[in-house]
C-alpha cells in the first residue's frame, strides 16, 4: 500500500569555488546525513559541484570536464544508492553554457535542468557565461562519453521537466527564478499538481534581506504544495557572503531551517512532509477549471522508485510541525556576516592570522569587534563538538601535528591570530585615542602592540624639503596641509604590511598575517579616506556598511558581547587625528555633511538610481529643515566629491558585500573612474531654486 509521507532532505554546503574535491566531499557528507535521516531525495545548492562564484573561469573547458568528473565519482559510488540526489554543475550543450541541475538516482542521470532565468544584476553577472533555456522545452542530451558508460546510455532528457515518482511528482526552479514576476512554481503547483518543487541557489547576504526569501517562499505554497531551498554558505573565494537558511515549507508554513551563519562546512536538515495534506488544500472549482484549460504542459519522466515511506513502516512518525521563523536584527547580522567571511578567507588562504591598525575610532573598533565575533564562532563551535572547527583552528594557528590544546575562551583565541596597532603622532594623537584603543585590546585579548610614527615622517619631509626647498606645514596652505595628512596616513599601510609580514617571526611562529582596513561604505561612498593608507589592506569587514549601521552593532556589542569600553567609542566624536590637536579636526565638519546624510545619498544614487537633480527634487519633499539652496548645496557637495574621488574605488579592499549602496567598483557598482561636474543637472538645479523663490516671494516664472 503506497505511504503519504516523504522525508525531504535540504542541505547548506561552505562550497568553495573550483575545489572539486573538497566539493565533492562536501556533497558526500550530505549525502550521508540524509541518508542516516531516512530522507529519500535530497538537494544542494546551486553549481554545487563546481562551486557558485567561479566568475570567468566557468568560460574555461576544463571547467566542465571536471565538474563532469565529480558526477561521475558519484554515480559509481554504491554508498549513495537508495537516494535522490540533485546537485548542480555548468553544462555544454549543443555548444552552449547552461547553468544545470543534474538529478541523480542509483548510478544513473534521470534529468538534466538548465537554469531558465539568470542573475544578471548587482553582484551577479551570470548572463555572461551562461544562457537561459527556454520555458517547458525539453530536448536530448548527449552525455560525455565516460558518464555514458557508466549510466548505460547515450543520452538523457535536458531541460524543463518534471519527474514523475511512483508516488510523488517533482518539479524544479533555480535560484533567481524564484524572485521573478512570473515564477515556474506557480505553473508546476498549479496546472501539473506537483507534490515538491526544489530551489538549489547561490544567494548571498545583505543586512534586512532575509525575510524576502522566506517570504516568497511562504506564499509560494500557500495553495497547497512543499517547497525545499538549498544553498550555500560562507565565502567562496570573492566578495560574497552566501548565507545559508537552507529550508523546507508546505502551505505556506516553514517546516524547518538551517543556520544563517555556521562555521559548518556541511549541513543537512529534514522534514517529513504529508502528500495527502498538499492534495486536499489544492481542491478548488477555481483551480480546476484553470488546469483544465492549460494546452502546454510540461514533459513528465517517469521514475521508478518511491519517495514517500511504505504506509505502516514507521507508525510513530508524524509530519513535520510549522516553526517559527527567528530574525537576527542588523547589528546581530554585522557580527555574524563578516566574521564567517573572515574565518573562510582566513582558513582558506591559509594564513597565520590578522594584522589591524587600530586607531581608537569606531571603524577600526568595529573591525577589531568582528574579529573577536569570530574568535566567539570558532570557541562556541569548538565547544559544541565541531572537530572540522578545531582542526582548522589548529592550523591556523601553527599547533604541531597531534596537538590536544583547545582554545577556552574568545581571548584567548584572539590572543593567537589577532595583532593590532596603534601608530600614534606625538603632536597629532591624543591620550584618549590612545587608551581606548589598548583598552579595547586587553578587553578582546589581541596582541596590542603602539608605536609614534614621527621620527619617519620627519625623515621624509626632511627628505622632501632638502629636495625641493619647499617646507610642508600644517599652516601652509591646503596643498601643505593635504600633504602632510596623507604622509602620515600612507606611512601607517607601509608599516601595517612591515609588521604583518614579520611580526609571527618576532613571535617564534611561522607565516603572515592579513591585513584589515576599516573604512566604512559612506567614506568609501564620499572618497573621505586617503588613497593607498591605512584604509588599504588585504580585506576589510566593514566597507559594506554604513556608518550608522556600525554604531548600532557597537552600541549592541557593547551589552551582548560584554565590552563596557565600547561605550567610550559611541561617545568619542569621529577624527582622523591627521592635524594638530589645537586644529579640533573631526570627520563630519571636514565633509561638510553628516554621515546619516552619506547614507541617504548612498541610497538615493544606487538604490534609487538618482542624479543630481532627481536626488534634490527628491530631498527637497523630504528634509524639511533645510532649505531648497541647502538642500542644493549639499547634493551638489556629495556629487562634486563622489565625481573627483571616484578613482578611488579602483583600489577599494575588498569587503564583504552587505550594503545595497555599497560602491564597490570591481562588480557592483560599475561607473567610470574620470567623471566630470554634473555641470547640467546643476543648471537645471539653480534654476529650480529660483522658480521655487520666485513662487515664495509672490512672482510670475516669466519674471525670473
Amino acid at each position: 500500500m503506497p505511504g503519504h509521507l516523504v522525508v525531504v532532505a535540504t542541505s547548506q554546503l561552505n562550497q568553495w569555488a573550483l575545489d572539486y574535491i573538497g566539493n565533492l566531499q562536501r556533497i558526500k557528507a550530505a549525502v550521508r546525513q540524509a541518508q542516516t535521516k531516512e530522507a529519500t531525495i535530497l538537494i544542494t545548492p546551486e553549481l554545487s559541484i563546481s562551486g557558485y562564484g567561479l566568475l570567468d573561469h566557468f568560460l574555461e573547458l576544463d571547467t566542465v570536464m571536471h565538474s563532469w568528473e565529480i558526477v561521475a565519482e558519484l554515480l559509481q559510488d554504491k554508498d549513495l544508492y537508495g537516494i535522490v540526489i540533485d546537485v548542480g554543475l555548468p553544462v555544454i550543450h549543443r555548444g552552449v553554457l547552461f547553468n544545470c541541475r543534474c538529478i541523480l538516482l542509483n548510478g544513473d542521470i534521470k534529468l538534466v535542468r538548465p537554469k531558465m532565468t539568470l542573475a544578471s544584476e548587482g553582484q551577479f553577472r551570470e548572463n555572461r557565461y551562461f544562457t537561459p533555456w527556454p520555458r517547458r522545452h525539453v530536448e536530448d542530451f548527449a552525455l560525455p562519453e565516460p558518464v555514458a558508460t557508466i549510466v548505460g546510455k547515450k543520452t538523457v532528457c535536458i531541460g524543463d521537466a518534471i519527474l514523475s515518482f511512483q508516488d510523488t511528482l517533482v518539479g524544479w526552479e533555480s535560484c533567481e527564478e524564484l524572485f521573478q514576476e512570473r515564477v515556474p512554481h506557480s505553473d508546476l503547483y498549479l496546472i501539473e499538481s506537483v507534490d515538491l518543487v526544489l530551489n538549489s541557489s547561490g544567494s548571498h547576504w545583505e543586512i534586512r534581506k532575509l525575510n524576502r526569501r522566506i517570504d516568497l517562499i511562504r506564499s509560494a505554497t500557500v495553495r497547497g504544495g512543499a517547497y525545499a531551498y538549498s544553498n550555500q554558505i560562507g565565502c567562496d573565494g570573492d566578495r560574497l557572503l552566501y548565507d545559508g537558511c537552507a529550508m523546507i515549507a508546505t502551505n505556506g508554513d516553514i517546516l524547518g531551517i538551517l543556520p544563517q551563519f555556521e562555521l559548518s562546512e556541511t549541513s543537512v536538515m529534514v522534514a517529513t512532509i504529508d502528500l495527502n495534506k498538499i492534495r486536499a488544500a489544492r481542491i478548488s472549482p477555481t483551480r480546476g477549471s484553470q488546469v483544465v484549460a492549460e494546452e502546454h504542459r510540461y514533459k513528465r519522466i517517469n521514475v521508478d522508485f518511491p519517495l514517500a515511506l511504505p504506509a505502516g513502516s514507521h507508525p510513530r512518525l508524524r509530519p513535520s510541525e510549522p516553526i517559527q521563523v527567528k530574525y537576527h536584527t542588523p547589528p546581530e547580522e554585522i557580527s555574524l556576516g563578516p566574521a564567517v567571511w573572515l574565518y573562510d578567507y582566513l582558513r582558506r588562504s591559509k594564513q597565520s592570522g590578522f594584522f589591524l591598525p587600530l586607531s581608537g575610532g569606531i571603524d577600526s573598533c568595529s573591525s577589531a569587534v568582528i574579529c573577536f565575533s569570530m574568535a566567539r564562532l570558532i570557541v562556541d563551535s569548538i565547544k559544541r563538538g565541531s572537530q572540522q572547527v578545531l582542526r582548522d583552528f589548529r592550523a591556523i594557528c601553527g599547533e604541531p601535528e597531534g596537538s590536544t590544546w583547545v582554545p577556552q575562551t574568545p581571548q584567548e583565541a584572539c590572543n593567537r591570530i589577532f595583532v593590532t596597532a596603534y601608530m600614534g603622532m606625538k603632536r597629532q594623537s591624543s591620550q584618549q585615542t590612545r587608551t581606548r584603543a589598548a583598552t579595547l585590546a586587553r578587553a578582546i585579548g589581541s596582541s596590542h602592540q603602539e608605536f609614534d610614527m614621527d621620527t619617519v615622517v620627519d625623515s621624509a619631509t626632511e627628505t622632501f624639503t632638502n629636495t625641493t626647498g619647499l617646507k610642508l606645514e600644517f599652516a601652509g596652505g591646503t596643498v601643505s596641509n593635504l600633504a602632510l595628512q596623507n604622509l602620515q596616513a600612507r606611512l601607517r599601510m607601509v608599516h601595517s604590511y612591515l609588521y604583518a609580514s614579520t611580526i609571527m617571526t618576532a613571535r617564534g611562529r611561522k607565516g603572515s598575517l592579513l591585513v584589515l582596513s576599516s573604512s566604512n561604505v559612506d567614506e568609501c561612498l564620499r572618497g573621505y579616506y586617503t588613497k593607498y593608507d591605512a584604509s588599504s589592506g588585504d580585506l576589510n569587514p566593514i566597507g559594506a556598511i554604513s556608518k550608522t549601521d556600525l554604531r548600532g552593532f557597537i552600541g549592541w556589542a557593547e551589552h551582548a558581547f560584554e565590552l563596557p569600553c565600547l561605550r567610550e567609542f559611541l561617545d568619542a566624536v569621529p577624527t582622523a587625528e591627521l592635524t594638530p590637536l589645537e586644529s579640533m579636526q573631526t570627520d563630519e565638519e571636514e565633509m561638510g555633511m553628516t554621515y546619516a546624510e552619506l547614507s541617504v545619498f548612498g541610497r538615493l544614487r544606487k538604490v534609487d538610481r538618482q542624479g543630481p537633480y532627481s536626488m534634490f527634487q527628491t530631498l527637497l519633499h523630504t528634509w524639511n529643515h533645510l532649505t531648497p539652496r541647502e538642500i542644493a548645496d549639499k547634493v551638489r557637495r556629495f556629487f562634486h566629491y563622489f565625481g573627483i574621488n571616484r578613482h578611488k574605488m579602483t583600489t577599494l579592499t575588498p569587503a564583504v558585500h552587505c550594503e545595497v549602496y555599497n560602491p564597490d567598483d570591481n562588480r557592483f557598482d560599475m561607473r567610470p573612474f574620470l567623471l566630470p561636474q554634473f555641470e547640467l543637472a546643476y543648471r537645471k538645479l539653480d534654476k529650480e531654486i529660483k522658480l521655487i523663490k520666485a513662487m515664495e516671494e509672490g512672482r510670475e516664472a516669466d519674471q525670473i
